[in-house]
């Protein structure tokens, strides 16, 4: 009983989580907000940023719900949606547009889910900072894997797809961003984040 027990044992292999399992051991800052984080980096690749505006930027889910989930963020440290200024609203749903071009393109979606959690009671894992999600799906993509085992299928490695949509959004992109808004120097983020976030980074 005990060797037919084994022989139908499956294993489904994923070492990715070791890196995601690693950070449990890392001591979190008080009060450090994620997206304004990565927005002050100048690590894009790193972070998973796949574009950047004048009021958001486009970044990879790092776990997915499936391949090619996206988040579009305000630059401003926001926690309500009501706060977004005409500005932000505009150029939130114009790149929203361009990724689904450009994931049409690159993964031929059936369809899309887009939205966003706003409230902790409302789903919203960073509450204090508002974004979008923008979630690429296909028909059969509830398969038997999350209803039955509770696990999530990726096919694509995140850093391959962050290259292919960087270049491919660059394409549906008129005019690309100044280095002077990137990383470290830039100020047209920074100065968008409010002086909310300009406190809470005293304290890291």
């Amino acid at each position: 009983m005990t060797f037919l027990k084994a022989r139908l044992l499956r294993h489904l292999h994923s070492p990715w989580r070791s890196a995601y399992i690693g950070t449990f051991k890392e001591k979190k800052k008080p009060n450090e907000c994620l997206f304004c984080r990565i927005a002050a980096e100048d690590e894009d690749a790193k972070n998973l940023i796949v574009w950047r505006g004048k009021t958001c930027y486009v970044v990879l889910n790092r776990y997915p719900y499936n391949s090619g989930h996206l988040m579009v963020v305000p630059y401003r440290h926001l926690g309500a949606f009501q706060q977004l200024r005409s500005a932000e609203h505009r150029e939130i749903m114009e790149v929203t547009g361009r990724c689904m071009k450009a994931l049409d393109t690159l993964s031929i979606p059936h369809g899309y889910n887009f939205g966003a959690n706003l409230g902790r009671v409302a789903g919203a894992g960073i509450e204090q900072h508002i974004h979008f999600h923008l979630v690429p799906r296909w028909n059969g993509d509830t398969n038997f894997m999350p209803v039955l085992a509770e696990v999530k299928v990726v096919s694509e490695r995140l850093e391959d797809l962050q290259v292919s949509l960087s270049k491919e959004l660059k394409k549906n992109t008129r005019s690309k961003t100044p280095k002077n808004q990137r990383g470290p120097r830039a100020k047209m983020a920074k100065r968008q984040m409010g002086p909310s976030t300009k406190k809470l980074r005293t304290k890291f």
